[in-house]
């Protein structure tokens, strides 16, 4: 197996949202990339993240090691690719969507100071 090379670093949610779009094409991934199963693989990624907690305490998923350090970045990135890919496929701009509902938590869930 040859090793892919380096990438250029990616500056926004647009590259990887470009990027995705590419690296579907090129493998006529988009007949699969439905909503439908593109949610189904963010859960199951998420899954695969809590999988990685299950049995540590709280302190101990503070510290974890490099190697499981590594290993939950990779499914992180995972489900944020999915994410990107799934709100492209519905047209949905996820940080305008992000700070939408940043906005309406902190009208449902105001800061203690300003009751």
């Amino acid at each position: 197996m040859t090793t892919p090379p380096p990438l250029a670093p990616l500056d926004s949610l647009d590259d990887l949202r470009e990027r995705l779009r590419g690296f579907a094409a090129e493998r006529d991934w988009e007949q699969f990339h439905t909503p439908k199963n593109l949610a189904m693989s963010i859960g199951i990624e998420a899954a695969e993240i809590m999988e990685h907690f299950q049995w540590l305490s709280a302190a101990q998923s503070l510290e974890l090691d490099n190697a499981a350090r590594q290993e939950v970045a990779h499914e992180i990135a995972d489900v944020l690719l999915y994410l990107i890919r799934l709100a492209d496929v519905l047209d949905i701009d996820p940080a305008a969507a992000a700070r939408e509902k940043i906005r309406l938590n902190a009208i449902k869930y105001p800061a203690q100071g300003s009751l």
